[in-house]
């Protein structure tokens, strides 16, 4: 029987009043962003989604354009008061949802993590992002540790998924390896918009970088791909949103516009895997007894 999954990926707005110029934290900004996720989770099951995949951070404004102490405050412990609400969803609509957080692990120790909350409303799994930038207005280093979980599929009731978030992105041995351990479907939430200062020199060019690198990652390994992205303009970024979904031979099956909240969906035939891959045998052809240098930072 044939084996096919109803994919969306949702485009949002910061809901809340977010972090104010002097740092002070929306202490209502989580719950604001919880409700209207689950008004677009609860659209997105009605039309027959039974994964949905929310943005990097979704619970409140991304928070890394400052190194600020107070902006802690965003974080969350897994499970804990959003996961809690999403997963009384998730059952009620038999859906899994991949829920990107601001983790409290411990004091002192905070992740860029993402639950994923299988269908019957439990937490099949936890991805810690593993690549943690340090750029202008996305100083990441400064909130969250690496994470620790490797790049291991979560098996869910329709699909077993990969979920790495933003910066992973841009890593083909990531994706590479969701795949090799027998991903599905890639997911990665993202939180990508252009400087103010940059948009007009650079911004088309980042943009098409962004979807090039993951159609890649589709292609070189023949799977099931999507990203959703935020938008609206934050402090000096706007975000491009451009959510889309890529099939196994890295075409672009559907994706949003720049500025509109959405939900983007396609239904993903997991069959069609096995057949781009038998036509584009990569996978067969890989020499792995010659790939000993991609274990050093550099081959001297």
């Amino acid at each position: 029987m044939a084996r096919n999954v109803r994919v969306s990926v949702v485009q949002m707005k910061d809901a809340g009043s977010g972090v104010s110029a002097d740092g002070v934290v929306d202490p209502n900004c989580r719950q604001k962003n919880v409700d209207a996720a689950i008004g677009w989770i609860e659209k997105a099951a009605a039309d027959g989604a039974q994964v949905i995949c929310l943005q990097e951070l979704f619970t409140g404004p991304y928070p890394c354009q400052a190194e600020d102490h107070r902006i802690f405050d965003l974080a969350e412990a897994i499970p804990g008061p959003s996961t809690d609400q999403l997963c009384e969803v998730a059952k009620k609509h038999e859906v899994v949802i991949v829920a990107p957080l601001f983790e409290r692990r411990a004091a002192g120790l905070y992740h860029n993590s993402a639950a994923v909350i299988d269908a019957d409303g439990s937490i099949a799994g936890i991805y810690r992002k593993m690549h943690i930038p340090d750029d202008p207005l996305f100083y990441e280093k400064f909130y969250f540790s690496p994470g620790d979980l490797g790049f291991q599929p979560i098996q869910t009731r329709y699909a077993k998924l990969g979920v790495g978030i933003c910066w992973d992105q841009w890593y083909p041995e990531a994706a590479r390896l969701f795949a090799l351990a027998g991903a599905e479907i890639l997911f990665y939430p993202t939180a990508i918009g252009w400087i103010d200062e940059e948009k007009d020199e650079f911004g088309a060019g980042q943009q098409d970088a962004w979807q090039t690198t993951m159609r890649a990652h589709a292609i070189a390994n023949g799977i099931w791909l999507a990203a959703p992205n935020r938008v609206g303009v934050e402090g000096r970024l706007e975000f491009w949103g451009s959510s889309f979904i890529v099939s196994p031979r890295g075409e672009v099956v559907q994706q949003a516009d720049a500025a509109s909240e959405c939900v983007v969906s396609a239904d993903c035939s997991i069959d069609e895997i096995d057949v781009v891959r038998t036509h584009w045998p990569f996978f067969r052809d890989r020499r792995i007894d010659a790939y000993d240098g991609l274990t050093k930072r550099w081959i001297d």
